[in-house]
């Protein structure tokens, strides 16, 4: 049974909406950003050596800035070792499967990272929310989620989880932006507004996942994202730390 462990960022009895956000100035982002970028390109480099894969995956609600938290944590990185999935809506094919099953060949082989935008999560999330998973199908899959992400962790895969989380006012002003700007329009579409009239619902569904799927194998690290720079510089920081720890990055 995997260890539960109280998520990064996100006090027990506390709601996503209470999350403090944190802004900072464009003089300590940029040398922060490339430091922590330089940090992260020499350890993945250390992966295959250490026979390791690094697995992140990134969920939050839409506008919440996880596309340009990725660009971010892939821009200095060795493409060649390097995978980034966009997960949508199941194939006709993948519906004839468990809702895992998609997800198993975009996994990394060893000494390779890939990062999720949208996950198997979706299931205890935006399924759930929407009605497109029975009841029984949700409840059931935190225990099937746990049980993939241990052995992954028992192969030797790195898993992080990312949440980033704004304010409802904040994502009501990106949607607008988005509108205004004919480079961005693509980027706003009549299911975005449908989730954001759910968006208890929608951040209920979080906060249980965390309670229920936040482990030692892949704890949650909730990122309060209103400021798009500072939240950047939390998951870059995050993932080096966590590969730190792991035992990458030690010299002889």
């Amino acid at each position: 049974m995997p260890t539960l462990k109280e998520p990064n960022g996100l006090k027990k009895g506390r709601r996503l909406d209470d999350l403090e956000h944190k802004s900072i100035d464009e003089d300590d982002y940029k040398p922060k950003l490339k430091d922590f970028q330089l940090r992260l390109l020499n350890l993945t480099r250390e992966l295959a050596e250490a026979r390791r894969s690094l697995i992140i995956v990134f969920e939050g609600p839409d506008a919440a800035g996880k596309g340009g938290a990725i660009k971010r944590l892939a821009e200095r990185l060795d493409p060649r070792l390097l995978r980034v999935h966009s997960v949508v809506k199941p194939t006709a094919e993948e519906y004839q499967h468990h809702y895992m099953w998609r997800f198993w060949n975009k996994l990394p082989p060893y000494g390779q990272t890939v990062v999720f935008d949208r996950s198997w999560y979706g299931r205890v999330l935006v399924e759930r929310v929407e009605g497109f998973a029975t009841e029984k199908e949700w409840k059931r899959a935190y225990e099937e989620i746990n049980e993939f992400e241990r052995t992954l962790a028992d192969d030797g895969a790195i898993i992080l989880k990312f949440y980033l989380h704004i304010s409802k006012d904040e994502q009501l002003f990106r949607f607008k932006r988005r509108e205004a700007d004919p480079y961005k329009h693509w980027k706003i579409n009549d299911e975005d507004w449908r989730n954001r009239r759910k968006w208890e619902e929608h951040n209920s569904a979080a906060e249980d996942m965390f309670e229920k799927t936040s482990t030692e194998d892949g704890p949650w690290a909730v990122v309060a994202a209103n400021y798009k720079w500072h939240a950047r510089l939390r998951v870059l920081k995050t993932v080096v730390e966590v590969m730190e720890r792991a035992g990458l990055g030690k010299k002889d």
